[in-house]
């Protein structure tokens, strides 16, 4: 038997799953939906579709209050939940639930629905759009089919061509955005993106729901796709489910490549970041966890991103300091900003023959 303690919750982890080095993730969790309660709408039911031992729901009831549902199809997961619970003297805040998660999230409502399941959660997707009232919670660790890698199994899954190219990090959070916002919009449902994200090897969203028509209208306008030409780098994104796009590079002649249907709106939800920071702030959480949404915060609203380090490699130059090719993009009059996906990458509005010839200059010291 074996026991451990997280934020003052002691639990007994028994056989189910429980990674200790993802604790820095469930301070994120608590301090989303605190930021959630105090900035936009107070929550009071929440459900942890896939709880395993129980630890982010407790953590939930005991920090925030929540009136927590947990649920284990396992039935010894369960069991062990709920000796977890009465550990912890949260009998008052928490239930147990052995069902099938499609099966709880037709028959009952939350205010948040949390998804971390083991692979995929795109089975989960129309069932917890039913059910989620104000906010949506979902991972995905099935990174290879979400960018590219697994090709066909992302287009099963997700009914997106994804593609392998040196973004596919944020083409995988924003092929799960397009299929999160495909899945409300069924249940005239808006998604309202607060912050979303690629970590180690998963992605996690957390989104806003609104019932509204009009909403979810203006969210599936947000929805199309990325033409990419893979010989010399130019991106452009295009939306609408059905765009009229050129099947040729204007730059280079090459053919293009489409990625999607994905989401093309922003990813994060800057004040909710701001108030996020301060929770894990307050909460003395994991410094790359504060990093990790300091940098989200202040990423630009543009999709795809720049890897500096495979443009210097094609023109045969050595890369500079990306802090200094920011504030000459800037300096030049394009927006641009670094990126949580990849410390060797930027975000700018700039195209690939102005980065090129500005990183191809003498301008710019490569001294770190």
């Amino acid at each position: 038997m074996s026991w451990i303690t997280e934020h003052d919750i002691t639990i007994e982890t028994g056989e189910a799953f429980y990674n200790p080095y993802t604790t820095p993730d469930r301070d994120l969790t608590i301090a989303s939906l605190a930021a959630f309660s105090h900035s936009i709408d107070r929550l009071e039911s929440y459900l942890d579709a896939f709880a395993a031992t129980g630890i982010r729901g407790l953590r939930a009831a005991s920090e925030l209050g929540l009136d927590v549902t947990l649920n284990d199809w396992n039935p010894d997961a369960a069991d062990l939940i709920r000796r977890n619970i009465a550990s912890n003297n949260l009998q008052s805040h928490c239930k147990v639930t052995n069902e099938n998660a499609n099966v709880l999230l037709h028959q009952k409502r939350f205010d948040v629905v949390d998804l971390d399941p083991f692979g995929s959660p795109a089975p989960y997707l129309a069932a917890a759009s039913h059910s989620a009232k104000k906010m949506l919670c979902i991972t995905a660790t099935d990174t290879a089919p979400l960018c590219g890698a697994h090709l066909n199994a992302g287009i099963r899954k997700y009914s997106a061509l994804p593609m392998n190219n040196e973004y596919h990090a944020e083409i995988g959070v924003r092929v799960l955005m397009g299929a999160i916002t495909r899945a409300l919009a069924v249940t005239d449902k808006a998604v309202i993106p607060l912050l979303a994200y690629a970590r180690r090897h998963y992605v996690r969203v957390y989104a806003r729901v609104l019932k509204r028509v009009s909403s979810a209208d203006k969210s599936m306008n947000k929805l199309g796709f990325i033409a990419h030409c893979p010989h010399c780098g130019f991106r452009t994104s295009v939306t609408g489910l059905a765009p009229v796009m050129s099947d040729r590079c204007h730059i280079c002649g090459s053919r293009i490549q489409a990625i999607g249907p994905l989401w093309l709106g922003r990813l994060h939800e800057r004040t909710f970041c701001e108030s996020v920071l301060s929770e894990l702030i307050d909460r003395e959480s994991d410094k790359h966890t504060i990093k990790l949404v300091d940098t989200c915060r202040n990423e630009i609203d543009i999709p795809t991103f720049y890897d500096q380090h495979r443009i210097c490699r094609t023109l045969g130059i050595p890369p500079v300091r990306i802090d200094a090719l920011i504030s000459k993009l800037q300096d030049a009059g394009f927006a641009a900003s670094r990126t949580h996906f990849s410390g060797t990458s930027f975000k700018t509005d700039a195209g690939i023959r102005v980065i090129a010839e500005m990183l191809s200059g003498e301008v710019i010291s490569s001294d770190e």
